[in-house]
């Protein structure tokens, strides 16, 4: 008789696809801009057990987690894993973490079936972005005055867009690109209906945020839309002085239930064939 076969390791199952993977999160528009486009932010959250994370947009090399030295859970957001369902990817780092050693970082391994972020985190806690200039929150004491991590500590500042979050609405952000500045607003509204009050006022040339906001397309980003301006002189400060009067037209193209005229059917199409990719 031949050698008993040695038996396989079964692989894990895999969570399902969910595209809008942060819905039932305290500010769901935030944490896809986090995961999106935000260069440099942070967030602390609260878990129902009663623990804290901070959720970072990006941890050196862009890893998916680190205990630091001190035990706090840092989670990085703008990695390269997907394994079908982000919110679970992120929820075992959680779980990774809580078993690893203080100053370790933490390697993303295929979770398999498991809790979610929705499942850890405390519906009711805040999430609150704070927006940094650069990456030197990375650092710890120690690491201050080493050449090696000024020197990657001042390569990783270097690609940060100057960033800022509008105070008159929510998860929509002002990003400066060189010569050029973006408005980005991330919008919970359900697709189709949005996409049709879009229409309705891009054919009616009301689809500006005033004078030197411009329209220019609409991309998807985990299941909801983000339409984008381009800024022409004009900063947060008169984008948020334009958002109330900007709302009120949205929200009543929102609510005419009225079939799309050609022209606004026409202004759809364009919307929906423009894929804006500025990251």
């Amino acid at each position: 008789m031949g050698k008993k076969s040695r038996g396989t390791k079964p692989a894990k199952q895999r969570m399902p696809f969910v595209a809008r993977t942060f819905e039932g999160l305290p500010s769901e528009g935030d944490w896809v801009a986090m995961r999106e486009f935000v260069p440099s932010a942070t967030a602390l959250v609260s878990l129902r057990d009663g623990g804290t994370v901070r959720i970072c947009s990006l941890l050196p090399g862009a890893g998916a987690g680190l205990v630091r030295p001190d035990g706090e859970i840092w989670v990085g957001l703008q990695v390269m894993h997907n394994h079908g369902d982000i919110s679970r990817d992120l929820a075992h780092v959680i779980e990774t973490a809580r078993e690893t050693e203080p100053g370790t970082p933490i390697r993303m391994t295929p979770p398999g079936v498991g809790a979610r972020l929705q499942d850890l985190i405390d519906p009711d806690g805040a999430f609150e972005i704070e927006l940094h200039d650069g990456f030197d929150w990375w650092l710890v004491e120690e690491d201050r005055g080493s050449a090696e991590a000024a020197s990657a500590l001042q390569e990783a500042n270097a690609t940060v867009a100057p960033t800022t979050r509008l105070t008159a609405t929510d998860s929509a952000y002002v990003t400066e690109m060189g010569d050029h500045a973006y408005l980005r607003w991330i919008m919970l509204d359900e697709e189709g209906p949005l996409l049709d009050a879009f229409a309705r006022l891009r054919a009616a040339g009301t689809d500006s945020l005033g004078d030197g906001a411009k329209l220019i397309g609409i991309f998807r980003a985990h299941g909801l839309l983000v339409p984008v301006w381009e800024l022409d002189g004009v900063g947060a400060t008169e984008l948020d002085a334009a958002v109330p009067d900007f709302v009120a037209v949205l929200d009543e193209a929102k609510a005419q239930t009225a079939e799309l005229s050609a022209a606004e059917r026409t202004a759809r199409r364009d919307l929906v064939s423009r894929q804006v990719t500025i990251r």
